[in-house]
């Protein structure tokens, strides 16, 4: 009731509430299933392709539990009109991001495509690096690629016309919600841009020394 719900605003900080405390609860067990995977099916690859498979984990687990239900309930109706955990989920993050409640057809055409197709890649390119398959960078790259384009379009329609659907008074909204997680799927796609290019180099290095080498015999 009323004293209950006093309480908790009292003890936490402004602009923090149950549900997002439960939000942001919810992507940490995201995390540590991710770590769980990379520990259970990564342990034979390297140092670094450990890091990036603790990355594809959680890529994919975030894609196909939170961003799929999104695609469902905006395809049959809103976010704002669906109930269900995961709606309120959904209705919390829409506090620094309107245009999440309300089905907007660009979040939602994006989300298609992060659902269907970075997820499919996701999935082949971890399988890809636990065989040590040949296309490994194809895959890579393309996902990059796929994600930091889902960013740009993500954002770069709103900020053009003013940003008017962004609320950025909270910390929690601006820095939390719209920095911290959409800034993930930018700065680990750049990573892994540059972690492919330095691969693909090395690889084209060695191919040129044994070129050189059967030259010489």
């Amino acid at each position: 009731g009323f004293s209950f719900d006093l309480q908790h605003q009292e003890v936490m900080p402004p602009g923090v509430s149950p549900v997002s405390v439960c939000s942001l609860l919810a992507c940490s067990i995201q995390m540590i299933a991710a770590v769980l995977l990379m520990f259970r099916l990564g342990r034979q690859s390297s140092s670094v392709d450990k890091w990036i498979l603790l990355w594809l984990f959680y890529d994919v687990i975030v894609h196909l539990t939170l961003e799929g239900p999104f695609v469902y309930m905006s395809l049959v109706g809103t976010v704002e009109t669906s109930e269900g955990p995961l709606a309120e989920l959904w209705r919390e993050y829409s506090r620094a991001d309107s245009r999440w409640l309300t089905s907007d057809p660009t979040i939602v055409s994006i989300e298609l495509l992060t659902v269907f197709l970075d997820s499919v890649i996701g999935v082949l390119l971890i399988h890809a690096i636990l065989q040590e398959r040949y296309y490994r960078h194809f895959l890579q790259i393309t996902l990059s690629v796929c994600e930091l384009y889902g960013g740009w379009m993500t954002f770069a329609p709103e900020w053009l016309v003013g940003s008017p659907s962004l609320n950025t008074s909270s910390w929690l909204h601006l820095w939390v919600y719209l920095v911290f997680f959409n800034g993930l799927w930018v700065l680990v796609p750049v990573l892994l841009l540059i972690q492919s290019w330095i691969s693909l180099k090395s690889l084209h290095a060695l191919q040129v020394d044994d070129h050189v080498n059967r030259k010489k015999m």
